[in-house]
Formats: structure tokens, C-alpha cells, sequence
């Protein structure tokens, strides 16, 4: 396990690069729709930490961890193999609560993308990430399936993001604290958002169907698009209405107008937080994310 003390040091590191400082101290393993994933140590990452925007105070931070504790016992329960995950938190000069899971870094060549460009098992991956999506989700049990998501571990698929606990209750409200991943968003865009693109967002991965189309949709970010007939066929007479490669490659046109929209509006109130108000943004962000 990652030493607490090796954290504070990270955020810190982080905290430098907020304020414009230092921002080569960091190691940027990649970077999420709504978080960030640093390597630590940076110089030879053996940790990849995935840093959550900051909660308010502890008891909201503590509200996410039970929450994600259930989401992993219930992927377990359905047959997910997860990567260890631990989660820590460290708490910022303002008061505020960030959070980190962390995981141990994997090989190259064992995550999804890579095993897929290779071609030699490229089928039977897919497949099983098929047949996983169709197993596990539901109304109750979310699964964010795309590629990117997936590796080879101890020759299993093995599933690691699960920053995103997917869990509905009985009435089909999310139980997730949506304010966290709204916190990035200018104030004045959060109540539309939180009404009218979040329902759709987060109910595309309670649906066997579209989290498959997600799946498809999402290799052409991987560019990686001629083995969408592979995903389709995989889901061939197991959902209705079948896919087609025509919607995965529709839906990931609308996908990616949603998020590089967001993603400009993230940039534009950098922009105006430190240039006119001159404070400084408290969210990393990347300069652009090749869709």
C-alpha cells in the first residue's frame, strides 16, 4: 500500500502546479472526463492515483467511500474481477477533503487498448467485456465498459475504473454525490447540467444496450474502429434493438461534442478565475483530449 505521508507529498506536488509552480513535478498518467491520474512516485510510478475533485468536508468524503465499498462488493458479487484498490484522502489548506484511489500501475501491454492494437487476442477480449456488460448491469448496477477501462491481470479481466460507484436505489435515483463532479463546472452551468445531460450520462451505463454501444462507440477515441463488428457481433441477438456500427459511430460524434463542450467551458472559467479574478483554479485540466 502507498504511504499516507507519499500522498501528502503528492498533493502538494499538486498544489504547486495550481498555483503555477512546479507543474513538472507531477506525473500525469492520463486524464478523466471529471479527475486526474498521477503517477507516484513520478520519476518510476509504481502507484497510479486517481485525485477526485475536493469534497467539502470529511462526512461527504466518508459518504463516498461507503458508497464505493458497496458498488465494489456488488461487481465482485456479479463476477468483476477489480484491481486492488485502496483509497486514501489528504486535507487541502482550505479546509476542503481531496480524495485518492489508488492502484498499482499496470504493464503496458496488459490494459485493453494495447491488447486490442496487438490483434492477437483482440476478440476475445471484446467478447468478454460483452459478455461481462450483459451479465452485470442493470437498473441497480452501473458499468462504465469502455476499453480503456479493461486490462489482463493474472490472465483475467480485470476492471479499474471504479471512481464512478454506479449505484441506483430501488426508486432509480442515483446514489451517487453528483455535486463532487459538478464542482468543475462554472456555478451558473451546474443546475442545467445536473437536470439535463447528467440523467442521460449516468443512465447509458444502467442499460446492457448502451453501455455495449458505449463500448463500440468508445474504440474510435482508441482509434481502434475497425474492430467495432467484433463488439457488435459479440452482442448479436442479446440486445434489442441490434447495434449497428452506423449508431456507434453517431453516438460517439454526440458523445464527444458533449464533453469537449464541457471541457471548453472548463477552460473558459480557468480563464476568467485566474486572468480576472485572479484567484487561483482549483482543478487540473488537460490542454486538449484527442477525441
Amino acid at each position: 500500500m502507498i504511504e499516507h505521508g507519499e500522498l501528502e507529498e503528492l498533493e502538494r506536488s499538486v498544489g504547486a502546479a495550481l498555483d503555477g509552480k512546479d507543474a513538472d513535478r507531477l506525473r500525469v498518467l492520463g486524464y478523466g472526463e471529471i479527475s486526474l491520474v498521477l503517477g507516484s512516485p513520478p520519476d518510476a510510478p509504481r502507484w497510479a492515483c486517481k485525485r477526485l475533485p475536493p469534497f467539502p468536508d470529511a462526512a461527504a468524503a466518508d459518504r463516498f467511500v461507503t458508497l464505493l465499498d458497496r458498488y465494489l462488493a456488488e461487481l465482485a458479487e456479479r463476477g468483476v474481477c477489480v484491481l486492488h484498490t485502496t483509497t486514501d484522502r489528504v486535507i487541502a489548506p482550505d479546509g476542503r477533503v481531496v480524495f485518492y484511489c489508488v492502484q498499482p500501475v499496470l504493464p503496458s501491454p496488459s490494459l485493453g487498448p494495447a491488447i486490442v492494437a496487438d490483434g492477437s487476442d483482440a476478440a476475445g477480449l471484446l467478447t468478454e467485456i460483452v459478455d461481462t456488460v450483459l451479465r452485470v448491469v442493470d437498473d441497480r448496477v452501473g458499468l462504465d465498459a469502455q476499453l480503456s477501462n479493461w486490462a489482463m491481470v493474472d490472465s483475467r479481466l480485470t476492471y479499474f475504473d471504479v471512481t464512478t460507484p454506479m449505484l441506483r436505489r430501488a426508486d432509480g435515483r442515483s446514489e451517487l454525490d453528483t455535486e463532487v463532479f459538478l464542482a468543475s463546472l462554472p456555478w451558473a452551468l451546474r443546475a442545467p447540467v445536473r437536470r439535463f445531460v447528467l440523467p442521460d450520462i449516468v443512465g447509458r451505463y444502467h442499460a446492457p444496450r448502451t453501455a455495449v454501444l458505449d463500448l463500440a462507440a468508445n474504440l474510435i477515441k482508441e482509434r481502434l474502429d475497425s474492430w467495432i463488428p467484433t463488439v457488435l457481433d459479440a452482442a448479436a441477438g442479446r440486445v434489442t434493438p441490434p447495434l449497428t456500427e452506423s449508431e456507434a459511430r453517431a453516438d460517439y460524434r454526440s458523445d464527444a461534442r458533449t464533453w469537449e463542450l464541457l471541457q471548453r467551458v472548463r477552460r473558459a472559467d480557468r480563464w476568467w478565475q485566474r486572468r480576472v479574478r485572479r484567484r487561483i483554479y482549483p482543478f487540473l485540466l488537460p490542454d486538449h483530449i484527442e477525441r
